[in-house]
């Protein structure tokens, strides 16, 4: 097995014994992690694109109402937000004030982009308030990134000069943010992987993720996604051999298995500790409900954020997921998948659990 001290192919809920004690104890508790869709456009035009379907709106996430929402989510126990969501986040022309905002009121920020416009003013404003800046590469060479990426090859270039000065600027000012890379595995990319592991691993970045495609059921893409991911299982060892004290290889093992698997939990218990935030400042418990009015949980313009949770409206979305929900018919191999594993035998332990 390779190393993921991050666990970005597990959970990190075992760090949070309070809420998961409040939650078990049935208490209605606040996420500790939210995915906040800053911007909805996008530069890029991927294959594999989520949220196609929304048709990249451009709408931008106001940074009065995103300040009032992060006054309100760190009092109320928030830990860390994600800024990726429905678009591309650097878009945001208030970019660098949202991440140090949020930072500044005690939040873990990180930031999932495609990279091209990480430009050096923008590198030295984010990183000293970044937990973690991740770019999504998927290729290792300029065609196949244009064609994955739905865009020109002059951005694969771009997105490699922008990491090498991601890297200068994080080492030269000994920031704590943790650089990475991904690469979604699809038939596409699949010959690249290793080509494209030894590219970031001598770029001087702390990881490079591989990971499967997860359709979301609302998307329109039409690709035909038909790489079977147990048959590249054996990549792990190859890839192993990259992985040093410095860089990590973090090949998805346990995401890739779990695509197109029945999921071994009847319910998403995962929405209680996570949800996400629409650039247009909608909140649903996860992205495979964006778009989908029945079930918007409020909208952060309009009410703060604690109404929206405590409200009655999100309860019984909640408890109309629990009942009516069939969770084979969401994304397989989701972000709360490990989640959910883990606080459904929380929930229902076998009979020999005091045998510890």
């Amino acid at each position: 097995m390779g190393m993921d001290k991050f666990k970005i192919d597990n959970h990190k809920l075992i760090y949070h014994i309070p809420r998961i004690h409040d939650w078990l104890e049935g208490k209605d508790i606040y996420p500790i992690y939210i995915e906040v869709g800053v911007h909805s456009g996008c530069n890029h035009r991927c294959l594999f694109c989520a949220f196609d379907f929304l048709r990249y709106s451009a709408d931008s996430l106001q940074l009065d109402c995103f300040r009032k929402f992060v006054d309100n989510a760190a009092e109320k126990g928030v830990k860390s937000i994600l800024l990726s969501g429905e678009g591309e986040p650097l878009l945001h022309q208030d970019i660098t004030e949202v991440v140090s905002f949020a930072k500044g009121k005690g939040i873990d920020m990180a930031l999932a982009t495609n990279g091209v416009m990480l430009t050096k003013d923008k590198l030295q404003k984010l990183l000293p308030n970044l937990t973690w800046l991740k770019v999504s590469l998927d290729a290792a060479d300029r065609k196949t990134y244009a064609h994955i990426h739905g865009t020109k090859k002059e951005d694969f270039d771009a997105v490699i000069v922008n990491l090498k000065e991601a890297v200068r600027i994080r080492n030269k000012n000994k920031y704590e943010c943790t650089i990475g890379a991904q690469l979604l595995l699809i038939s596409e990319n699949y010959k690249e992987v290793l080509r494209f592991t030894k590219i970031m691993r001598d770029l001087g970045i702390d990881y490079a993720v591989i990971k499967p495609y997860s359709h979301h059921p609302s998307s329109q893409n039409t690709v035909n996604f038909s790489l079977d991911y147990k048959k590249t299982i054996y990549l792990e060892k190859r890839l192993n051999k990259y992985s040093d004290n410095s860089f990590q290889v973090i090949f998805r093992r346990q995401a890739m298995e779990g695509v197109n698997t029945v999921k071994p939990y009847k319910n998403c218990y995962g929405l209680s500790f996570a949800t996400h935030i629409t650039a247009g400042g909608d909140v649903y418990p996860c992205n495979f409900f964006v778009g989908k009015k029945e079930f918007l949980f409020g909208n952060i313009y309009q009410e703060s954020f604690s109404q929206i949770w405590e409200g009655s409206r999100r309860k019984n979305i909640r408890d109309k997921i629990r009942l009516q929900q069939d969770i084979n018919k969401c994304r397989s191999s989701c972000r709360l998948d490990r989640i959910n594993r883990y606080l459904w035998e929380l929930k229902n332990p076998n009979s020999h659990v005091n045998f510890i």
